[in-house]
């Protein structure tokens, strides 16, 4: 019965399996003291439009949409966040009366995280990956105000299409670079993402195909693997005298943006990470 009770917010996904955003935003709402809660729906893309109206008649303030929905959900929506149509994917929906607004909050956690140690703004970036994390970290970071995007990626159509996209849409100068053997980070890169799954557990033993020894001291090296929080990646960069910033980071940050836009509300960022470690297996408790 509680649930209506409480506000409702959530997540529609597609098969069974634990989601940690479970646990951080119902740490967070608790912490709080709100009486809101977030609840993993799983739905079955043929039941997607079923399950909107289901969450308009009763009531939520919105949910998140995991793959594969992220891009099918947009024909449901009434407006689409600039960010989100750049990206061309939506995984929050904001409901207010029945209107229903879609935005990409997986860039916007990664650059909240990042303003954590730097402006974005004038960043010189790389970026490695073409897919929709890579897509979503490289639209944010041109709409901060980044001055340059390098895409870095191993099948040359995709990575080109991405950078080209980034270069005709935004202010930013975006470029595509073959991912080469041994790829060595040019020299004025200061802020370098590895927004790929490499390294993720139980690969956790994988890493990068780059020359480490091209890193510049004193540059951010990020990625968007959690687990782990310190990959082989990350550990090699710190190394080579960086400043790593974990996918953990990343993780927390999308869901302080998702319960902002949702409740207005500015949530405890250290109950809501210490909540996705636990969730993770990376402390126990």
């Amino acid at each position: 019965m509680e649930s209506f009770l409480s506000d409702i917010t959530g997540s529609f996904s597609q098969g069974a399996g634990k989601n940690p955003t479970v646990a951080i935003m119902e740490a967070g709402y608790a912490a709080a003291g709100m009486d809101v809660r977030y609840l993993n729906c799983e739905v079955a893309p043929a039941q997607l439009a079923d399950a909107v109206s289901g969450a308009i008649a009763m009531g939520w303030l919105g949910f998140n949409c995991s793959l594969p929905h992220k891009e099918s959900i947009i024909d449901l929506l009434d407006t689409v966040a600039r960010s989100a149509e750049l990206i061309g994917a939506v995984n929050t929906v904001v409901i207010n009366d029945g209107h229903l607004t879609g935005e990409n909050t997986d860039g916007q956690g990664f650059l909240e995280a990042l303003r954590t140690l730097t402006d974005p703004r004038g960043a010189r970036a790389v970026i490695f990956g073409a897919g929709g994390a890579a897509r979503a970290i490289a639209v944010e970071l041109a709409l901060a105000g980044a001055s340059s995007i390098t895409i870095v990626n191993r099948t040359a159509d995709r990575g080109q299409a991405l950078a080209d996209h980034i270069d005709s849409q935004t202010d930013a100068e975006c470029s595509f670079s073959p991912w080469t053997p041994g790829y060595r980070i040019p020299g004025e890169a200061n802020l370098i993402v590895n927004a790929t799954s490499v390294g993720f557990v139980p690969q956790d033993k994988d890493t990068l195909d780059v020359d480490f020894s091209t890193f510049t001291p004193g540059a951010i090296v990020a990625d968007v693997v959690p687990n782990p929080p310190m990959t082989r990646w990350l550990v090699a960069a710190e190394k080579a005298g960086c400043i790593p910033l974990t996918g953990l980071g990343m993780l927390v940050n999308q869901a302080l943006v998702n319960a902002k836009l949702w409740t207005g509300e500015a949530l405890d960022a250290k109950v809501m990470h210490s909540a996705l470690e636990k969730a993770l297996g990376i402390t126990e408790g």
